[in-house]
């Protein structure tokens, strides 16, 4: 607990970079908490799971994106039937969301240099490129995280963060 608290006061005013999946819960739990459940690619989470996100998020000054998470999170947005009968109304919400948000541009052709493409593919290694000295990064890919960590970049697993019930009320 110690070293994500010491990790979260060193980023506090630079930011964090969140990873797909933990932007996607958050946006879908802003947008309503039911739907965390039902959503295909949220329900593996809970309520209580977002709560966590959220304060979380609250911690730091700014959140930081790329225009590949976003681009992941709209994609898994959509892949869901929960969001049908609502999706124009989500996505006027996914708009509103994304004005909140740092988003940090890597290109493409600089990503593929990278020893960790092939293994982390082109999200995951703009996100490792963005953060690097910049930014903490949040996950919940405990491969990405050990990536990321044998990498010597700061980041934080909100798998482990569950489970300890850390950041809980």
């Amino acid at each position: 607990m110690k070293e994500y608290e010491s990790l979260i006061s060193r980023y506090r005013n630079k930011g964090a970079l969140v990873d797909s999946n933990l932007l996607l819960l958050y946006f879908i739990g802003k947008y309503e908490k039911n739907l965390i459940t039902v959503h295909k690619r949220t329900k593996k989470y809970t309520i209580k799971d977002f709560e966590i996100v959220e304060r979380i998020f609250h911690l730091f000054s700014k959140i930081v994106t790329t225009p590949n998470i976003l681009t992941e999170v709209s994609n898994l947005s959509g892949q869901s039937g929960s969001l049908k009968k609502i999706k124009d109304k989500y996505f006027e919400h996914f708009k509103n969301q994304i004005e909140t948000l740092d988003e940090n541009y890597i290109q493409s052709r600089n990503a593929c240099q990278v020893n960790y493409f092939a293994s982390l593919g082109l999200t995951d290694t703009a996100i490792l490129l963005a953060a690097k000295d910049n930014y903490l990064v949040f996950t919940d890919d405990l491969d990405f995280y050990g990536t990321l960590i044998k990498a010597d970049i700061d980041a934080i697993n909100f798998t482990y963060i569950s489970a300890l019930n850390l950041f809980s009320t």
